[in-house]
């Protein structure tokens, strides 16, 4: 055997080792992928019946929402209406405002004179 052939020898050898690693972390990394799947799977399965949970607990919130919603709409309406039914109080009868605003004042005149005198 010449030189040649210890060489061979040797680099079949060194290719040997090569694939056997080569092949091992092959296998290590199916491995990995298997576990990541896996891993995945127990995750979207625990995930979709909370995902489901939490849509029905926001269409049970969104249910009061309206209501409330609804409510101070109306309440918005009465208060605009109050204010429209105000306004055209005060610029029909300004003269009735101003007369009710003197004995308002008076009225309570008279009653911190009582006040005092007690």
């Amino acid at each position: 055997m010449g030189p040649g052939g210890v060489a061979t020898i040797i680099a079949s050898c060194a290719l040997m080792v090569i694939a056997i690693a080569v092949a091992y972390v092959i296998i290590r990394l199916g491995r990995f992928i298997d576990e990541a799947k896996a891993s995945l799977k127990v995750i979207t399965d625990e995930a979709a019946p909370l995902i489901d949970e939490v849509h029905t607990t926001v269409t049970l919130v969104n249910g009061p929402l309206k209501s409330i919603n609804r409510i101070t709409k109306n309440a918005e309406d009465l208060s605009d209406k109050v204010n429209e039914a105000t306004t055209s109080f005060m610029n029909k009868n300004g003269s009735a405002v101003k007369v009710a605003g003197a004995l308002l004042s008076a009225a309570s005149k008279k009653s911190r004179s009582k006040k005092k005198a007690e």
